[in-house]
């Protein structure tokens, strides 16, 4: 089975990032890591396989998954998406 290309985009960010990730950014996984905050690519990684591979989320929309970093005083939600 070909693996997909997955897109990462910020869709919200509160608080004071120390990478200043941003809404609007985005990166697309290809298999070469992105210029991503490692602690935020640790939270998304498992996620953006199980995409990757054509796997989905039963609470999700198909091909897609949001998830937040794991810094709770400023998190940064992302936007995982599927595509070809």
């Amino acid at each position: 089975m070909a693996s997909s290309k997955v897109k990462i985009s910020v869709i919200y960010q509160r608080g004071n990032c120390d990478l200043e990730h941003e809404v609007g950014q985005s990166w697309v996984y290809d298999g070469h890591l992105p210029d991503i905050c490692p602690a935020a690519w640790g939270s998304i990684y498992p996620y953006v396989r199980v995409l990757q591979f054509g796997g989905n989320f039963p609470w999700e929309e198909e091909g897609r998954c949001e998830i937040a970093c794991p810094d709770g005083k400023n998190p940064v939600y992302f936007l995982l998406e599927r595509i070809s």
